[in-house]
């Protein structure tokens, strides 16, 4: 009331100072919206006065800090340490509540650590270049300070030192702005003072370690850095780093980095290597978060160290900005190695060795040997799977799939001298065409006899191409017997008018080697036919008669089961036939039960040749007592009519004694029933 009624007089004097006393009382009254326009009038006056304008800064400033302003508030008090820094401390202790003071500190602290780390808000600049226009008074101290941050905010942190002069916070702020004012002996000396309260502060340590090696005094800077390390305390740095100019940034990653360096060469402890970790975590900090060098050997540490995750996690850091890096795809692949996760593994290494073989086979030659078995054979397993799946589709992808192929297998070759490498190697050759280098490498690696029968099979691929057609079938009926799918796996390389050409080479050696008793030849040919053929009919019993002599008996059924299959464009002769070559296997493996259907089918079909058939083997003597077998166990179970019809078509194939007694005692049993 007082300040309004002498505000509302004639006379005009002390009008900016009642102006922002009242402006206060409205504050303290919760009336911020009164407070805001009296401290705008005397910020705006024509003839400021100073005082009056410092306590309005004040004022305005505290209404902005509840309005979530606090880039503007820090403004604000800056604006008033340039006008006059012992006014604005009396202000504060005037006109501040306990209350509110510690919250104002806190903000101003703040506020001054990102401007100096040009943290700016993004309408920080628009704000001030709206304060500017407001005022004439001011506006000189606005400009001055948006031209020239750093002086501000030591005036700024000056004033909170002065308000508590133990507040270690408020102590930083003013070395860091001494610092970026070029001021070093300066922020070191009060670095210094504020060490002596608190010798455990890393953020301390940490300024005083950069200010060492600014000065040249490499010594004492390790060993600052080195207290830091034993605090445990890393992550101090991430503030400095944008405090710090980019040439002192630049001082600190380099002797950080060699410092670790230094380390790991001459010690092999764990406590040493978490020590080279410490300082490279230091020098990638002080590059700004990436420093591939630095994050490549810490990587490295970690996975000594066990801990794999982490490594992998500085490995994809380097791989984010860098995803052609060979060490970082290297070493990743390393490590799902380790764990076991063969797909990661296998496509950070192929990854690599695309990019750059000739690093990336080094540092695989550099694993131990049973690590080394592993990827290679991994790396072998998935190139061949991809392989196999790419077909015979002519397209530029399948071109850029084989040369990535022919990287790999080129690499295999350098890493591991094993046959099946080199056997990979050819196959790739053979798959881009390339039919003489493919000849010439299998010459190389196994010599000019090729023992090798997988050697021979490849030979033979290339034989096919100078249509030696004999020769070739000899060498694929070796594989046909020892590897199947690896001899499906070349006929894809094989055309169709060739496969055809195979097939009747193949059944005709294979009926020649049959009449000699040489069931074994005769069983690989068979088996070429078959897979040339396309599973023909002719060529699967051709196979399933020559693993009945082996007593393969398995087989054959399953050869047997195909070609009843494929029934549909057989003759009746053949169909019957092939259900009595059915039987016979069934019967050869002890299924007496399907063995009896299989012949019930036939006989069905056409008695005549059935019983034709059945003569040629097994016998009729041997077959009835089956049927007689299998009829008196369904009698016995009661399932008459199954056993009639048994009897029945037994007595077809031979009038046996102990059939007639069944199908007598079938009559009798089932007297009450009609069976027929």
């Amino acid at each position: 009331d007082t300040c309004d009624r002498l505000l509302a007089a004639e006379q005009k004097t002390y009008y900016n100072t009642l102006l922002a006393l009242r402006g206060f009382c409205s504050l303290h009254t919760q009336d911020h919206r009164q407070a805001l326009q009296d401290f705008q009038k005397v910020i705006e006056h024509d003839s400021p006065h100073p005082n009056s304008c410092i306590k309005a800064l004040c004022g305005r400033g505290l209404i902005r800090i509840s309005g979530g302003s606090y880039y503007l508030t820090a403004l604000d008090y800056i604006t008033a340490c340039q006008l006059k820094l012992e006014e604005t401390l009396f202000t504060i202790k005037s006109y501040v509540p306990w209350n509110q003071r510690g919250l104002l500190v806190k903000v101003l602290q703040e506020e001054g650590q990102k401007m100096l780390q040009k943290k700016r808000y993004p309408g920080g600049s628009s704000a001030r270049g709206r304060k500017t226009k407001q005022g004439c008074g001011l506006s000189l101290y606005l400009f001055f300070f948006s031209s020239r941050d750093t002086p501000g905010v030591y005036q700024l942190a000056s004033l909170l030192v002065e308000l508590d002069t133990s507040d270690e916070a408020s102590q930083i702020l003013r070395a860091d702005a001494l610092y970026q004012m070029g001021s070093v002996e300066e922020a070191h000396k009060l670095l210094l003072v504020a060490l002596s309260r608190n010798p455990q502060s890393s953020p301390i340590l940490a300024r005083l370690a950069l200010l060492q090696l600014k000065k040249g005094f490499v010594y004492d800077g390790n060993q600052l850095l080195k207290k830091v390390i034993r605090i445990g305390d890393t992550s101090c740095l991430l503030p400095i780093m944008d405090i710090f100019k980019d040439e002192d940034r630049k001082l600190m990653q380099t002797h950080c980095h060699f410092r670790a360096l230094s380390i790991l060469e001459n010690k092999q402890e764990d406590a040493d290597i978490k020590e080279a970790i410490a300082y490279l975590s230091f020098a990638i900090i002080a590059s700004g978060g990436y420093a591939e060098d630095c994050l490549l050997v810490r990587a490295r540490c970690y996975e000594r160290l066990g801990q794999k995750k982490t490594a992998i996690f500085d490995f994809n850091a380097i791989l984010k900005e860098n995803p052609r890096n060979v060490q970082a795809l290297s070493g990743r692949g390393f490590i799902y190695l380790a764990l076991k996760q063969q797909k990661e593994a296998v496509q950070d290494l192929i990854s690599a060795l695309k990019v750059e073989s000739g690093a990336a086979i080094p540092a695989i030659l550099s694993l131990k040997r049973d690590a080394r078995g592993l990827i290679t054979h991994w790396l072998l397993q998935h190139s061949r799977t991809a392989l196999t799946e790419l077909g015979a589709a002519e397209d530029l992808s399948k071109e850029a799939a084989l040369r990535d192929l022919l990287t790999i297998a080129e690499a295999l070759i350098k890493i591991c001298k094993d046959a099946q490498y080199h056997i990979f190697y050819t196959d790739v050759l053979i798959a881009n065409g390339k039919y003489e280098e493919a000849f010439d490498h299998l010459q190389e690696a196994f010599g000019h006899s090729l023992a090798d029968d997988f050697a021979g099979a490849r030979l033979a691929v290339l034989q096919l191409k100078k249509r030696n057609v004999a020769v070739a079938a000899r060498s694929f009926s070796i594989l046909a017997v020892r590897d199947e799918r690896d001899l499906e796996f070349l006929l894809s390389f094989v055309d169709a008018k060739q496969r055809q050409h195979l097939s009747q080479v193949a059944a005709r050696e294979g009926n020649v080697l049959i009449k000699e008793n040489l069931y074994e030849k005769a069983l690989g040919y068979y088996t070429l036919a078959v897979l040339t053929g396309k599973d023909n009919p002719r060529y699967l019993r051709l196979r399933a008669a020559c693993l009945m002599h082996l007593k393969k008996y398995d087989k054959a059924l399953k050869d047997m089961e195909k070609v009843i299959q494929k029934h549909g464009c057989s003759s009746l002769k053949t169909r019957v036939e092939d259900h009595c070559s059915k039987g016979h296997l069934l019967l050869s493996v002890a299924e007496e039960e399907a063995a009896v259907k299989q012949y019930i089918q036939a006989l069905q079909l056409d008695e005549s040749v059935a019983l034709c058939s059945i003569r040629n083997g097994p016998g009729s003597g041997i077959l009835t007592r089956t049927f007689h077998k299998i009829a008196q166990q369904n009698f016995e179970m009661q399932h008459y009519e199954e056993a009639w019809k048994i009897t029945d078509y037994g007595l077809k194939i031979d009038k046996n004694t102990e059939l007639k007694k069944l199908r007598t005692r079938l009559k009798r049993e089932a007297s009450s029933c009609s069976i027929h």
